[in-house]
């Protein structure tokens, strides 16, 4: 089903792949297959830069399989992490606070029965009622207007070095690695807010936060259920993926990008080759250049075979 029909127009000196649904096996895996061809890309000279949702301390799955560089973009762009020293974080675009706890206003009143957590760069606090999915266990549980506010606190441990808090994009050796946090959550900060409705359709709750609070942050979703990633206005996987790029002098022809849901759809849009997994979300299929085999039947690794086949 892989269709390699088009040549890239340039050499490809770049892979950008999500990871859940993409290059993983619904059980979480890293297929042998998928490690072979990720080192054969590098081998050839082409860079591979995981670009995920997930947070840095759920990596280790694949931080054995980056080499060169290390470097993966985390939390839908907000982060960019270091795989080669223990998922460090190394740049941060975060979300504000107080337009955090606006965005969560928001939503409470166009969506009633809505929940949330806030993923910070030492990890997640959420509300009593938000559904048990993988939570850290040294959570701070609380309402989100706490789990917001000036007065936050959270587990301690070292804090980010110069530039945390800033609104913009900024360099900083957080130290947050696992489930650690700061001592003072504004010194520790957003990385996404998650909105979770009980009854709503995954599509329509995207569409409804959008409309009501679209203004104030990014919204996305990469669940199966209706389940929200709120990054700062203007994150996302692309953008953050473009500054690696352009710091390396790659440009967008240059990058082919592997995604399924729409978290994915920015970064399939910019790059100038991309791949739609089998089992991609229907958005995903209308934007991509080709397609590929699904997740569990190593899409990704079959694509880069032909391409590297291809140089």
């Amino acid at each position: 089903m892989t269709d390699a029909s088009a040549t890239p127009p340039r050499p490809i000196r770049l892979i950008a792949t999500d990871l859940d649904g993409t290059l993983l096996h619904d059980d979480k895996r890293v297929s042998d297959r998928t490690i072979a061809a990720l080192a054969a890309a590098e081998e050839a000279g082409i860079e591979v830069f995981f670009v995920t949702g997930r947070p840095a301390r759920w990596m280790d799955v694949v931080s054995d399989h980056v080499h060169g560089h290390g470097l993966a973009i985390c939390a839908n762009g907000a982060a960019v992490v270091d795989l080669h020293r223990g998922n460090r974080i190394v740049e941060v675009s975060p979300l504000d606070d107080k337009v955090a706890l606006d965005v969560v206003h928001a939503l409470r009143a166009a969506a009633p029965g809505s929940t949330f957590a806030v993923e910070r760069t030492g990890g997640i606090h959420y509300e009593p009622q938000y559904p048990p999915f993988l939570l850290d266990p040294a959570a701070v549980i609380a309402p989100a207007e706490k789990l917001l506010s000036e007065s936050f606190t959270a587990p301690s441990c070292p804090a980010p070095e110069d530039g945390a808090g800033t609104d913009g994009p900024f360099s900083a050796d957080t130290g947050a690695t696992g489930s650690d946090a700061a001592a003072d959550g504004a010194e520790q900060p957003v990385l996404k807010l998650l909105a979770h409705h009980p009854d709503l359709d995954p599509d329509a709750f995207l569409t409804l936060a959008r409309a009501a609070a679209g203004h104030l942050a990014s919204f996305t979703r990469s669940s199966p259920t209706a389940l929200l990633e709120i990054s700062g206005l203007g994150v996302s996987k692309a953008g953050t993926l473009a500054r690696c790029c352009a710091e390396r002098g790659i440009a967008p022809d240059e990058v082919v990008a592997f995604g399924d849901m729409p978290n994915d759809i920015e970064m399939l849009t910019w790059a100038g080759t991309s791949y739609a997994m089998a089992n991609a979300h229907p958005d995903v299929l209308a934007v991509t250049t080709h397609r590929t085999e699904s997740n569990n039947d190593d899409g990704v690794a079959l694509a880069i075979e032909l391409i590297l086949q291809g140089r």
